[in-house]
């Protein structure tokens, strides 16, 4: 897919629970902008809540794509969210000034900005082939052999990382190559001019934050959300039940620990994900990073979109 033109592209990025949704709004008022979600786990249709995605007048507010799309059993690869973008940064040509990206999904900004290893699409068998193989014997034993295939990749893989484990098997399975060797081909990069805008905040506030956002997202209906998503798709291995919030909801209403638990394992895998985001963005070095706990943010992350636009 191809666009009109090269546009400019702004990025709001970081940790999760930071405050990008209330600066891109504040964004969006001052340059009429519109927002397109760079965060993996608001595509999914039934977590609004769980998964902090913008409220109905939030995004009244001005346009909002690719948020709240995804069925629970469906998932989505970074190609089929950059076929997206493109088509939303279509849409947005003759509706908006500029874009801005909401999220804290770093490969997929990565994906979007400097391009997709060219891997084919792999037939669906091969995938359901590994899972049953999952099933039988255990991760461990397709670990031991995603090492023997790729070691240089399986060493960048966490052991129990059975998404990306599976990935590189059936990547394998279905081209003969390696992840490595596909990793190794050359690129096509976007055409993009990027402005990317980083909020960070101290580990210690951003975990009074986080708590204090599990319990606002559970007295507004976050374990009802889960409750009806359970209804609709009870099997766990769905995925969108990998997602921080529904794993541990879904284990709540499986009986496997109390509410409490769940939320304490809740705020657990959330501050250990922001820690994963921040090192993520951190070794970007075109990131621009701002306090997220400044009062004057707003104002001057418009100055420095400002200038942006700006430069030709």
């Amino acid at each position: 897919m191809t666009l009109h033109h090269p546009p400019a592209l702004v990025f709001l990025l970081g940790a999760t629970g930071t405050g990008k949704t209330d600066i891109a709004l504040h964004l969006a008022r001052v340059f009429h902008l519109g927002v397109i979600n760079i965060d993996s786990r608001q595509t999914y249709r039934d977590f609004p809540i769980v998964t902090a995605q913008p409220t109905a007048e939030e995004q009244a507010v001005c346009p909002h794509r690719l948020y709240g799309f995804l069925d629970v059993r469906d998932k989505i690869t970074a190609g089929v969210y950059c076929d997206r973008c493109l088509a939303a940064l279509r849409e947005f040509q003759d509706l908006v000034r500029l874009p801005v990206f909401v999220g804290g999904t770093g490969f997929y900004v990565r994906a979007l900005l400097q391009g997709l290893a060219p891997i084919p699409t792999i037939a669906p068998e091969v995938l359901r082939d590994l899972e049953a193989e999952l099933q039988s014997l255990g991760l461990p034993a397709l670990r031991r052999r995603f090492e023997t295939i790729d070691p240089d990749y399986a060493a960048k893989i966490h052991p129990n990382d059975t998404q990306r484990t599976l990935r590189a098997l059936e990547v394998y399975g279905g081209t003969g190559k390696t992840f490595s060797w596909w990793h190794g081909q050359p690129l096509a990069p976007a055409p993009f001019r990027a402005l990317k805008l980083g909020l960070a905040l101290p580990a210690p506030v951003l975990a009074t934050r986080l708590a204090a956002r599990i319990e606002a997202m559970l007295a507004t209906g976050a374990l009802e959300e889960a409750r009806r998503a359970f209804e609709r798709c009870p099997d766990p291995s769905a995925p969108v039940w990998s997602g921080i919030g529904c794993a541990e909801l879904l284990s709540y209403l499986q009986g496997n620990i109390s509410l409490d638990q769940a939320k304490e394992l809740w705020l657990k895998n959330t501050r250990a994900y922001a820690k994963r985001q921040v090192t993520w963005f951190n070794k970007d070095p075109d990131m621009c990073w701002y306090a997220a706990d400044d009062p004057n943010l707003a104002q001057t992350i418009a100055a420095t979109v400002g200038q942006f636009l700006e430069t030709p």
